[in-house]
């Protein structure tokens, strides 16, 4: 080969690696793309790429429902009796139970799926003997909600009474034995879904209130139209039976 040809291959050579120092030296991600591309060609494994946490978003939690009084002034919708089997078959749809015996139920009570129910806004409950005052979370917002509708249509922070909340299925067997009205078999009482609520004692008063006793019905009938709950209107007992749905 001529000398002036080596001297100019020489030159080239000279001048790319010159300009090629001075790139990766100022540019640093050419650097890196170069030093990937040799690592290539001369088969060496590539660097391995710190991997990025991937944040994982929290969820965002649904917003409470809120419960809106219904006016149920010009409401006339008539309250009707609901077979037994459809109480039954909304409690165990929606069941805790049943409810075996009172170390079952307190153990349902401390792990929060029974919640204890007293007097609020429209009902209160009565000392009970045959049963307990735990309902499910839902029937409880239910009472709630009944309590507050009555009040708001009969006004004058009027009230209605809860005679029986939830029964242990050792409770529904020896109720049974005295009141013929009492389920023998399994009670829908027996799965935290079911109240009593009853009509002839109101205010905390024992006594024929005939007008009361409508306007109770009336709400009921509109929850019952609105698919909230299941009744059984019980003369025997002087009493709704109610079992949310």
């Amino acid at each position: 080969m001529k000398k002036t040809t080596l001297f100019f291959v020489f030159s080239f050579l000279t001048l790319f690696s010159l300009g090629t120092l001075a790139t990766v030296t100022y540019r640093p991600t050419l650097k890196k793309q170069l030093s990937d591309a040799y690592a290539i060609l001369l088969g060496e494994p590539m660097p391995r790429i710190a991997e990025q946490p991937i944040e994982v978003p929290e969820p965002v939690p649904e917003p409470e429902e809120i419960f809106v009084v219904p006016d149920l002034k010009e409401f006339k919708v008539r309250l009707r009796r609901d077979h037994y089997a459809n109480h039954l078959s909304a409690a165990e749809e929606n069941s805790v139970g049943p409810i075996l015996d009172e170390n079952q139920l307190f153990q349902l009570v401390e792990d929060g799926l029974l919640e204890e129910v007293n007097s609020g806004i429209g009902y209160e409950v009565e000392k009970l003997t045959h049963s307990h005052p735990y309902l499910t979370s839902e029937s409880k917002k239910v009472l709630e909600e009944l309590g507050q509708t009555f009040q708001a249509l009969v006004g004058d922070e009027a009230f209605f009474t809860v005679t029986s909340g939830t029964r242990t299925m050792d409770q529904q067997k020896k109720l049974s034995r005295r009141n013929r009205n009492a389920t023998k078999g399994i009670s829908s009482h027996s799965h935290g879904r079911s109240f009593d609520i009853s009509y002839i004692r109101f205010n905390g008063v024992k006594s024929w209130d005939y007008k009361k006793q409508k306007q109770l019905e009336k709400v009921l009938s509109h929850f019952q139209k609105e698919n909230k709950i299941f009744v059984i209107k019980e003369r025997k007992q002087n009493c709704f039976h109610i079992t949310v749905r």
